[in-house]
């Protein structure tokens, strides 16, 4: 194995082999956790494998999600045992064997009040008890998911302190998969990817694909490059169809709103509000570790020109805090919204409305031999890049093993139980995992690498010097946007990128 670490060096040497006629097996276009998920699972089983991103890790969809590692309880809804199935697998895989760092238990209440009936209460309780069979057919232990179970209204107040208390009457207590940040997730698969020997290289936006070719633009030098593959993947999720004709999709939006820490007494149990007039449609309230809340989502679909930054339309904003605050004992208004965001699902096109329409994933061949991926859920992105794999192994002819990335940790990956002897903060080992006492250490041998980089943040010079040094960050919107989310709430973003920029800077000269 190579080193994991990304950076702005490794970036133009690897760049210079491929602009200079190197083929590799396997071409990825796309840096979010299908691309990132194909690289791995390539680079895995020996293949020579690029990744070309337009902008940078994680940029489009991937950052946008809840942060939830769903267990498929909607997809039992619809009927889609595979599915669900499926996702309860994926999930048990990810917070069992793969990445515990990144993930984590996360409370669920579905809380009961008037507006709820007697038999939308019934068909909650009869999918929570099949999802948590799902759980168990997925040999998922209760050790790292507990159970369900019904618990009376203190107890429901006592772990979800801002709900109203009037005429509560109870409610369910169940447990999902959460990520610390989904944007970790993308990053640390694509730095697993490159200890493998995967070229990851963002900043290089490509303009054309055929099935053995990708011509793209760096966007540093400004220079068009030809890389050449045996096979090339189009894993650009809902901008998918902009590089071929081969796909039809119907994006749908998923609006969230950011409420400031201290806005809604939350502990760290969310909360699932049903949407009226639907069975198996829930609007979130979903405590982060930092304090911060999101509020979401919505599933409307969008047609028209795809965005490179989707915004929240008033219209949700007023959908999300209304539904919230039925619930809650302080309604919320547009004044307790400290930032939002929203992403495109890259649906495949079908009939009836987005929020209907199936989530599952399909790698489908061009006439040209392109292989395209489109479709699925993040949950799932191990399987989806496991099948793209499969299907390049069928089409390029190449005698490689089976994937290996169920039983494959990630950088920074060790059983919980080896986590919490971690000797570094708890914050650090929720993010890095076992890397955490390297990012400490940035701090214990620089002293101004320990502080935060604004008042009201933990997050710490040492993280942003790391961010730079091993995770592929080339800007100061790199950091603040994807390597420390700390852009979600704008105010906090404002008053950390003088620091960061003097960081960033500082850090790339070091490269030389």
């Amino acid at each position: 194995m190579t080193s994991g670490s990304l950076n702005a060096r490794r970036r133009e040497r690897e760049l210079a082999e491929l602009a200079a006629g190197e083929r590799v097996d396997v071409a990825v276009v796309g840096g979010g956790v299908t691309g990132t998920g194909i690289a791995l699972d390539a680079a895995s089983r020996g293949l020579s494998v690029a990744l070309v991103e337009a902008y940078d890790l994680a940029f489009g969809t991937s950052r946008w999600s809840s942060k939830l590692v769903h267990g498929g309880l909607r997809y039992l809804a619809h009927g889609e045992l595979g599915l669900a199935h499926e996702s309860a697998v994926e999930r048990g895989i990810m917070m069992t064997r793969t990445a515990p760092h990144l993930t984590r238990a996360m409370p669920q209440l579905f809380p009961w009040y008037p507006s709820t009936s007697r038999v939308q209460e019934r068909m909650v309780t009869a999918g929570v008890l099949a999802g948590d069979l799902l759980r168990r057919a997925a040999r998922t232990p209760s050790s790292v998911l507990p159970r369900p179970r019904s618990i009376p209204p203190a107890l429901a107040l006592a772990l979800a302190p801002g709900l109203s208390a009037g005429s509560l009457r109870g409610a369910l207590l169940a447990y999902d998969g959460a990520l610390v940040d989904d944007a970790r997730l993308v990053v640390t698969l694509a730095r697993t990817a490159a200890s493998f020997g995967a070229r990851i290289l963002t900043r290089l936006s490509a303009s054309s694909l055929t099935a053995d070719r990708i011509t793209a633009v760096d966007g540093v030098s400004g220079d068009t490059v030809d890389i050449h593959a045996r096979q090339v993947i189009n894993a650009t999720g809902v901008w998918a169809g902009t590089l071929t004709g081969a796909v039809r999709l119907r994006p749908s939006l998923g609006s969230h709103l950011v409420l400031a820490p201290g806005t809604v007494l939350m502990g760290t149990t969310s909360v699932n509000i049903g949407v009226p007039g639907e069975t198996n449609r829930f609007v979130f309230l979903l405590p982060q570790p930092d304090g911060r809340v999101y509020l979401g989502l919505t599933d409307e679909p969008v047609s028209g020109p795809i965005p490179p930054v989707p915004a929240v339309p008033a219209s949700d904003a007023d959908f999300l805090l209304s539904l919230a605050s039925s619930v809650l004992a302080r309604p919320l208004t547009r004044a307790d919204v400290a930032g939002s965001y929203a992403g495109l699902r890259p649906l495949v096109e079908g009939g009836g409305r987005s929020a209907d329409l199936s989530r599952r994933h399909a790698v489908l061949a061009g006439s040209d031999g392109l292989l395209t991926v489109v479709g699925g859920k993040l949950t799932t992105y191990r399987r989806m890049a496991e099948d793209a794999v499969d299907a390049a192994v069928r089409l390029a002819g190449f005698t490689v093993a089976p994937s290996r990335t169920a039983r494959l940790p990630l950088l920074g990956a060790a059983p919980r139980a080896e986590l919490s002897l971690v000797d570094a903060p708890p914050r650090l080992v929720g993010r890095y995992g076992t890397e955490a006492p390297r990012v400490a250490a940035l701090g214990e041998l620089d002293a101004e690498f320990a502080a935060p980089v604004a008042p009201g943040t933990e997050i710490t010079a040492a993280e942003v010097v790391w961010a730079v040094r091993n995770e592929g960050a080339l800007d100061v919107s790199d950091v603040l946007e994807r390597r420390t989310r700390l852009s979600l709430i704008p105010s906090d973003a404002e008053a950390a990128a003088a620091r960061v920029a003097e960081l960033v800077d500082k850090s790339l000269a070091g490269l030389g």
